[in-house]
């Protein structure tokens, strides 16, 4: 199963930390969060990724290239200059990273990926969300439906905590629960190779242009994932994501 992961926006949004790196660099617990979404795949046996670059792509590039010497204790003979790793420990798995240029959409970047797709089904998510969604059950449902595409849908944790009352007095506070808003999209998409009839070009949006027509041609089929999603759009997100982990409690964390 192939996985593309869409790496390549600006992520305003989070300027105090895209300013020098991609968003999916962006680190929670020493490493990007690029990882951890990696990570939570790899538990389902998904491992053949297509990272889909665009801003500060060259990061990411240099992030794999460096991965397994950094990942590995190491013999460096300097008179030589040979590198021996002393233990080889390391992710099994392929990534492949293409440049889908800086300032293409979100469907035009899956459609420039559409050579290395077009034999089966697929699965896309963003750089920047993290959840204990089982990809597993993800392909099972989507190949019950039989639809063209399948979304995850999820309930985002609310921003507020609320209140509760007794007329006109506070009787109680919620901590910002789970399912405060209504469903959307939480990303974990799976794609039949038909999807790039609906991409014609690089500015193809794939939220609002693409799953918009398969809904309205009855072709996008929902999974409701009831768990733990969180998209990292603000620096009060990626503070939340790091207290998790450091915690020792990361719900994402499915890999043992």
């Amino acid at each position: 199963m192939k996985c593309v992961i869409l790496a390549g926006g600006l992520g305003t949004r989070l300027a105090e930390e895209t300013e020098i790196r991609p968003k999916p660099m962006v680190e929670i617990g020493g490493r990007p969060i690029l990882w951890h979404i990696m990570k939570g795949f790899a538990h389902y046996d998904v491992r053949d990724f297509y990272v889909a670059l665009g801003y500060k792509g060259e990061m990411i590039k240099q992030y794999f290239l460096d991965y397994y010497a950094l990942s590995n204790d190491l013999t460096i003979d300097l008179r030589s200059g040979r590198v021996d790793p002393r233990e080889r420990q390391s992710e099994d798995w392929v990534v492949n990273l293409v440049d889908t240029g800086d300032v293409t959409l979100t469907g035009g970047r899956v459609r420039r990926l559409q050579p290395h797709l077009s034999d089966g089904t697929f699965m896309v998510t963003y750089g920047d969300g993290v959840s204990d969604v089982d990809v597993r059950a993800l392909l099972e449902f989507h190949k019950k439906a039989g639809c063209i595409a399948t979304v995850t849908a999820v309930r985002p944790p609310a921003r507020f905590g609320g209140l509760y009352f007794d007329g006109d007095r506070v009787v109680g506070f919620t901590e910002k629960p789970q399912a405060g808003e209504g469903w959307i999209n939480g990303g974990f998409l799976v794609f039949e190779p038909e999807i790039f009839d609906y991409l014609d070009r690089d500015e193809a949006n794939l939220e609002s242009e693409a799953l918009e027509a398969l809904a309205a041609d009855g072709e996008l089929a929902a999974y409701k994932h009831d768990g733990f999603w969180q998209c990292m759009d603000t620096l009060r997100d990626k503070r939340q994501l790091e207290a998790a982990w450091h915690s020792g409690d990361a719900p994402w964390k499915v890999w043992s």
